[in-house]
């Protein structure tokens, strides 16, 4: 009687513990994936915040320029730009700055 208990108990304890341990290896998988996720949404946000501060200071790219481009990298005034297309099989070429108010 005591063996059966004793194997019984060994039994049970061998069952939880791999119960255990799948379900502690598929929390830690989860928190894996979750952690790759965060760490590509940190390089994107990195990245978007590094396109809006260029963007968004003209002056600070031009400092850029100065820096590393060694002025490789010109001004050039919006209104003087065109804008080209095509339309059926034409090109069609229209000022770029009516354009992008009209959205067209």
């Amino acid at each position: 009687m005591r063996n059966s208990i004793l194997f019984f108990s060994l039994i049970v304890l061998i069952i939880t513990t791999t119960i255990i341990k799948n379900s502690s290896k598929n929390l830690e998988n989860q928190i894996f994936i979750k952690n790759e996720n965060i760490n590509i949404l940190k390089n994107k946000y990195e990245l978007v915040l590094l396109e809006f501060n260029f963007l968004t200071s003209p002056k600070q790219l031009l400092d850029y320029q100065s820096q590393y481009f060694e002025n490789n990298l010109i001004s050039k005034d919006i209104t003087k730009m065109k804008l080209i297309r095509e339309q059926n099989e034409k090109l069609i070429i229209s000022e770029f700055h009516k354009n992008i108010f009209n959205n067209e």
